[in-house]
C-alpha cells in the first residue's frame, strides 16, 4: 500500500485528484491510501514519516507549498513531492526542495498517469528501516544507515546523522537496546554507540570515522567492540 498525502486549499481540486488517483489505482491494480490537508501548516502539524508521496499545492493562504516543502525536507529527505500549480513561474523554485515534478492545473489524467508510472517504476515503498522521533525542534526521521553515532547528552542522547545532530528524549540504555539489536551498531563506550559502516580505523582508544570524526573506545568495552567490528568488516569482504 502506498500512502499519499494531498495538500491543497481547493476542495474541487482535491476531489478531482482523488478521483484520478482512484482511477489510476484501479487501472494498475495498485493500493493507494489518501490523507487530505487544506494547508501546509496542517500537513506539518500532522506529518507522518510513512508517506510515500505528497501532492502539494504551491499557493495556499497560511503556509504555502514551498515553505511547507522546505520544512518537510528537514525531517524527511526521501518522500516524493509533486507540486500542483497554475503558475509556471513557481516551477523552478520547487526543484530547490527536490521535487519529483510539477503538475499544472487543471489536472489532466493522461499527464498524471504518466507521472505516476514514472515515479512508481523507481520507487517500491519505504522498506528501508528508519528511526522517527520528535523533539523541541520538530519531527525527525533518520535512516539507520545514515546514523553515524549516538552520544550521551545529559539525561538524553544526541544523534549524529547527515549534516545535523538532534537530541532524542531517551536515555543511553534505551538507545543501546534499540540500536545494538541491529548488526550495524555497537557500543564502544558507556556514552557512545557507533555505526560500524563509518569506522575507518582504530588507534588505541580512539575510533577514526570515514567522516573525519573521532570518538572514544573505553578499555572495558574495547575487546567486545573489536570482535564485532572485525566480524562486520569480514562480512564486507
Amino acid at each position: 500500500m502506498f500512502k499519499i498525502a494531498i495538500c491543497d486549499d481547493e476542495d474541487i481540486l482535491i476531489h478531482e485528484l482523488k478521483d484520478n488517483l482512484e482511477r489510476y489505482a484501479a487501472e494498475t491494480d495498485s493500493e493507494l491510501c489518501f490523507f487530505v490537508y487544506h494547508d501546509g501548516s496542517e500537513l506539518l502539524e500532522k506529518y507522518n514519516s510513512e508517506y510515500d508521496l505528497i501532492f502539494m499545492d504551491i499557493k495556499m493562504e497560511q503556509l504555502n507549498g514551498l515553505k511547507a516543502a522546505e520544512a518537510i525536507r528537514k525531517i524527511d529527505s526521501t518522500v516524493g513531492i509533486i507540486f500542483l500549480t497554475s503558475l509556471k513561474q513557481y516551477v523552478w523554485k520547487g526543484y530547490e526542495y527536490n521535487a519529483v515534478n510539477y503538475l499544472l492545473k487543471p489536472l489532466k489524467y493522461g499527464v498524471l498517469k504518466m507521472e505516476l508510472d514514472r515515479y512508481f517504476s523507481h520507487y517500491q515503498g519505504k522498506d528501508e528501516p528508519y528511526l522517527s522521533f520528535s523533539n523541541d525542534s520538530g519531527k525527525h526521521k533518520v535512516f539507520y544507515k545514515d546514523l553515524r553515532y549516538a552520544e550521551t547528552a545529559k539525561r538524553n542522547v544526541m544523534l549524529y546523522f547527515e549534516k545535523q545532530q538532534q537530541v532524542i528524549y531517551k536515555n543511553m540504555k534505551q538507545i543501546s537496546t534499540l540500536l545494538c539489536s541491529k548488526h550495524l551498531f555497537a557500543q564502544c563506550h558507556q556514552s557512545f554507540i557507533v555505526n560500524l559502516s563509518y569506522v575507518k580505523g582504530v588507534e588505541g582508544l580512539e575510533l577514526h570515522l570515514s567522516t573525519g570524526e573521532h570518538i572514544p573506545v573505553s578499555q572495558p568495552k574495547r575487546k567486545e567492540f573489536m570482535i564485532k567490528l572485525t566480524d562486520y568488516w569480514g562480512e564486507m569482504l
